[in-house]
């Protein structure tokens, strides 16, 4: 990030906090400059703590299981996180339903499905999985989200502190994280809706730091001779041609053209269970703490324009031209609107 963007932010949550008059009486402007001043270094400080809620997620070994929790649904998990050297290598481990399991060392992914003996390996195309859900400077946050402290709590046996990050307009949500007090690891994280309730959650309830072996994070599937290799067909894409606008704040991380699978029937044995494949465009935006993804594949395929809403994800599909379009973001339904229709395929 260009260091004009990181002054840029400061100055817009320094701009907020201060809120006074350009021509203040010599009186007010005393008391102005104590408040302003006070706020000031409580801004910085959040700021400073949320750097050092995205460096513990990095740079700490930790192994916790943890609940994650949209609308109705709730689903555990368990994460191992060990740095050796210059790898940073994780498992995550499905916990409810069926066993699923994927292991990192550093941009590689392997998943592995033991129900249908397949390995899958792909690049990493997002940096946001708990805890390590941060993917920006704080300091660029800044410009989108008013950070306020809001006490003491205690997560998973341990205290943490709670950050608030409160959106500046209505195309993003809010967030609540208990950051440990120890390491300033993220411990929990809520997602919040316009009227401040929480709409989706994330949270540890087991959590172990430091003393981690690295036998830990190795694939519990180590002999998966007979299984099927499949290596994601992702190769990058130029989509010059596609004009999308995003929200302000949201920048392009990634454009590809990539091949994903239809869910087959449940319960048919793997030969028979296949799944189709179709290849599709996809745009990644992301400010750091919400993605939005602009699919877009050829033909309408038979299906109904509309949207849909699960927890804090929004999803809407429409025709244009020639084309289906899909739009998912954990954003609220106006962004996801504003994106579609911000989308144009410029002529030739």
């Amino acid at each position: 990030m260009r260091l004009t963007g990181r002054l840029y932010g400061v100055l817009c949550l320094l701009a907020t906090l201060l809120g006074f008059s350009l021509t203040p009486s010599a009186q007010a402007a005393d008391g102005v400059s104590t408040t302003a001043a006070s706020e000031a270094t409580t801004s910085s400080a959040l700021l400073a703590q949320l750097q050092k809620m995205q460096s513990a997620a990095q740079h700490l070994n930790y192994s916790g299981s943890f609940v994650y929790q949209q609308a109705a649904q709730m689903r555990s998990s368990r994460v191992t996180h060990v740095v050796a050297g210059k790898s940073e290598l994780e498992k995550l481990e499905l916990l409810d339903g069926k066993p699923r399991e994927f292991v990192r060392d550093n941009e590689d992914v392997a998943s592995y499905d033991p129900d249908q003996r397949i390995v899958r390996r792909e690049k990493r195309v997002t940096r946001d999985t708990f805890p390590a859900i941060v993917d920006a400077r704080p300091e660029d946050l800044a410009r989108f989200y008013r950070l306020q402290s809001d006490g003491d709590e205690r997560v998973a046996g341990r205290n943490c502190q709670v950050i608030v990050l409160v959106p500046r307009d209505k195309l993003r949500y809010g967030y609540r994280f208990c950051a440990d007090q120890a390491t300033g690891l993220l411990l929990r994280g809520q997602t919040l809706d316009g009227r401040g309730e929480v709409i989706e959650q994330i949270a540890f309830t087991q959590i172990d730091i430091g003393g981690i072996d690295r036998a830990r994070v190795s694939p519990t599937y180590k002999d998966t001779r007979g299984w099927r290799i499949e290596k994601a067909a992702m190769v990058p894409a130029d989509l010059s041609a596609w004009q999308i606008t995003p929200p302000p704040g949201f920048r392009k991380i990634q454009q590809v053209r990539r091949v994903i699978s239809d869910s087959g029937e449940a319960g048919a044995a793997p030969a028979q269970n296949r799944p189709a494949e179709r290849e599709v465009l996809q745009i990644v935006f992301s400010d750091g703490l919400a993605a939005i993804s602009v699919f877009i594949e050829p033909g309408s395929q038979g299906r109904e324009e509309g949207t849909i809403q699960q927890g804090a994800m929004n999803i809407l599909g429409r025709r244009q031209g020639d084309y289906w379009l899909t739009v998912v973001g954990e954003v609220p339904a106006a962004a996801i609107r504003q994106v579609a229709n911000s989308i144009e395929l410029k002529s030739k």
